[in-house]
């Protein structure tokens, strides 16, 4: 699996961890509240003898209700969890580092949205 899916699969699984409905892509009927990892922006970071990559990744939760008490509960819980990934992810891919770049709550129709965007750098240990 690409490191693309790879991070994307950890961090759905991170917050499903701590009891969140998360999907790699919107869902067609989801219930509230949920997350979405958005397909994340990655560069190359290698050198000569590894394979590496670096950039950003978003999560967006989303609810619904006339505050945003419980989403910004969720965008705490869920900022925490990701920033605990473990290191090894599969596939010999490693995160080096992972932490929140950014965090806003806005209102969209009759829904909530909070995004949270994380920095990451990752890099693939050759498996013997």
């Amino acid at each position: 699996m690409s490191a693309r899916g790879r991070l994307s699969a950890a961090i759905v699984a991170a917050l499903e961890g701590v009891g969140m409905t998360a999907f790699d892509a919107p869902p067609v009927r989801g219930a509230v509240p949920h997350a979405v990892v958005e397909e994340a922006v990655l560069g190359d970071w290698s050198t000569t003898t590894w394979e590496g990559r670096e950039g950003r990744v978003s999560v967006r939760f989303h609810d619904a209700g006339e505050r945003p008490l419980r989403l910004r509960a969720a965008i705490e819980a869920g900022e925490a969890a990701v920033c605990a990934l473990p290191p090894a992810i599969g596939d010999g891919w490693r995160v080096v580092r992972l932490r929140v770049a950014r965090s806003r709550v806005a209102k969209s129709g009759d829904r909530w949205i909070g995004t949270s965007e994380f920095l990451v750098r990752m890099w693939r240990q050759e498996e013997a």
